[in-house]
């Protein structure tokens, strides 16, 4: 989404390609994480129960294009501000999660995903880690699996209003597939990826402060 935020791609092709792209890059993703036994079901379900209906309903709603915008916007800042300031959290001892927190969380983030496309990680990975309910490995497995059901339900909801997808939807499909595999076996059981995300924060920062501060 940043990506297409920068090449100025309009919001009601956007949110639906990402929905779309976000289907195969987190389950591919899910698969790898869960192969290496970081996937804990106990903490993942409460988010689910309470986002994916939620992200249902936001992806019923249509909200004006700057508006769109603005709130994809502040919503990057917060990938930003992790991968920037918190790149490298160490959990080193766990806490029992919330059952109710947890359901009033995934509300709200599925919410926001369902209406914005966004599929919800971008969120839900930094509060894990913040409130020390898993480590990064098991943050990272438990979001890819949240960001696919939230997507999928999201993808429902706009199928039943009419959604449009750009004429390259195959040649991104292909790409993201591809680059979800890379990118998940490397991060899942390779190598340590701190260029890679100061690189993905720049990416971040200008499309934030593009959809923040012009008109593009």
């Amino acid at each position: 989404m940043a990506l297409m935020a920068i090449f100025s791609i309009s919001p009601d092709v956007m949110k639906p390609t990402a929905l779309l792209l976000n289907l195969f890059v987190s389950f591919t993703s899910f698969v790898q994480f869960y192969r290496g036994k970081h996937f804990n079901w106990k903490l993942f379900l409460p988010f689910a129960i309470t986002s994916v209906p939620m992200a249902y309903v936001g992806g019923l709603l249509t909200v004006d294009d700057d508006l769109y915008k603005k709130l994809l916007g502040i919503l990057l800042i917060i990938p930003i501000v992790r991968f920037l300031f918190f790149a490298n959290i160490k959990v080193e001892e766990l806490r029992k999660s919330n059952f109710i927190l947890s359901l009033v969380i995934g509300a709200a983030i599925g919410f926001l995903s369902g209406l914005i496309g966004i599929g919800g990680g971008i969120i839900l990975s930094p509060v894990l880690l913040l409130l020390k309910w898993s480590d990064m490995k098991q943050t990272a497995a438990i979001s890819a699996l949240f960001i696919f059901v939230n997507s999928l339900s999201g993808l429902a909801g706009q199928l039943t209003k009419g959604i449009h997808f750009s004429a390259d939807m195959y040649a991104y499909v292909a790409v993201a597939f591809a680059g979800g595999i890379c990118g998940a076996y490397f991060g899942s059981l390779k190598f340590k990826s701190a260029i890679l995300k100061y690189m993905l924060a720049i990416v971040l920062i200008v499309a934030a402060y593009k959809l923040l501060f012009t008109q593009a």
